[in-house]
């Protein structure tokens, strides 16, 4: 078992990179192996308490270090992000720790500002510090958690186009996007393969007014009823961002019912550029799912009985709790990293329609075993 120390576990990519390690740990346990990791996640007030700060490095293998300081006072800024290098240098030496260090530096780092020169310093503190450094030099991070209004446009733009509010585009706005999960799983990749120096990820050019226009249409398509293709590894990141943000208050979703003498007609489905359908049923009492996707999209449709469908956050507590019946059909689509399941709280057999945008593949099935409910 590899021990792995997560610091900034509260922030975008820490918690992406816990949520990945969780992860592996959840897959092998479900198949009966051993887990591989021994997760410690710290937050960023364990660098104010020594002991807290020595026993989660003590005999660490390695230490994903996500944890800084990006929004305060410019020479608050400046002076933090060293300290906290500082920090965890002090406490590994004093634990007699000596494990491979991943920064998540930033291309900032490059330029002379307060927040630059913060990241560059803290990164010479680090790579001074420790024969194992991989510094791992990050663009502009988007992805499912990130905060609107903080540092983090194309979480702003979600926040704002699901709020309905009026955007103005920087028409000379540009930025290079990276989703959190791809720069956590290349700083997991650099722990398992030992690999130390400089990682630059290749982000995804893009200006600001054609991320705002791909975002809108995400939108007006989605609350058409009408998936985006997916097909492409980017625009899945995105969408999934979008999509994530729609919750909890934005479902379950009535679908539009046609219907006259002969029945009733609902479309369940539309676009995605392809995927795999399923149709289960439930007997009363009786609970499916229980697990999370990094990057599936997928949608779960009560067609006949009663049903409740539970979402909860990885590594969250709090569960919410949708109400669904084949009587009115409503979908609900499961946000990547959440885990899900659906419960038959009905007398009868429950029919449930499952759409996901992707054919499901044995080899790499992106389904990872987590009750929702303890």
């Amino acid at each position: 078992m590899i021990k792995i120390v997560v610091t900034g576990a509260k922030g975008l990519i820490g918690w992406h990179a816990h949520a990945r390690l969780h992860a592996a740990n959840c897959a092998a346990s479900f198949q009966g192996g051993p887990l591989p990791y021994e997760i410690v996640a710290l937050s960023h007030a364990g660098f104010d308490d020594d002991a807290i700060l020595q026993a989660a490095v003590r005999g660490a293998d390695a230490v994903l270090h996500f944890a800084g300081v990006n929004r305060a006072p410019d020479d608050e800024v400046e002076a933090a992000n060293p300290n906290i290098a500082r920090r965890l240098a002090s406490a590994c030496r004093a634990a007699e720790s000596t494990p491979h260090i991943v920064y998540a530096n930033s291309t900032h780092a490059a330029s002379d500002t307060p927040y630059g020169r913060s990241k560059r310093v803290a990164g010479e503190v680090l790579d001074a510090s420790f024969s194992r450094y991989t510094d791992l030099v990050l663009p502009h991070i988007f992805g499912e958690g990130a905060q609107p209004f903080y540092n983090n446009v194309t979480a702003t733009l979600i926040k704002q186009i699901l709020t309905g509010q009026k955007i103005t585009a920087n028409p000379d706005g540009r930025v290079q996007l990276l989703h959190a999960g791809a720069a956590a799983q290349v700083a997991i990749d650099a722990i398992i393969g030992g690999t130390t120096g400089c990682l630059t990820p290749e982000p995804r050019p893009i200006s600001v007014p054609d991320l705002l226009a791909k975002l809108e249409g995400f939108h007006a398509s989605y609350i058409a009823n009408i998936y985006p293709d997916c097909s492409d590894a980017f625009d899945l990141a995105l969408f999934n961002s979008y999509r994530a943000a729609t919750y909890p208050d934005g479902w379950s979703r009535p679908l539009k019912l046609n219907t006259d003498s002969r029945g009733t007609l609902f479309e369940a489905v539309k676009g995605g550029g392809g995927g795999q359908t399923f149709l289960s049923t439930t007997e009363p009492g009786i609970t499916r799912g229980d697990h999370f996707h990094l990057d599936k999209v997928e949608r779960f449709l009560v067609i006949q009985g009663e049903a409740v469908i539970r979402v909860r956050k990885v590594l969250n507590d709090e569960v919410w709790e949708y109400h669904v019946s084949g009587d009115a059909p409503a979908a609900v689509d499961m946000p990547t990293l959440h885990t899900h399941s659906i419960e038959n709280i009905g007398q009868k057999s429950l029919l449930t329609l499952f759409w996901t945008h992707n054919l499901y593949d044995p080899q790499n099935p992106d389904t990872f075993s987590d009750k929702v409910l303890p």
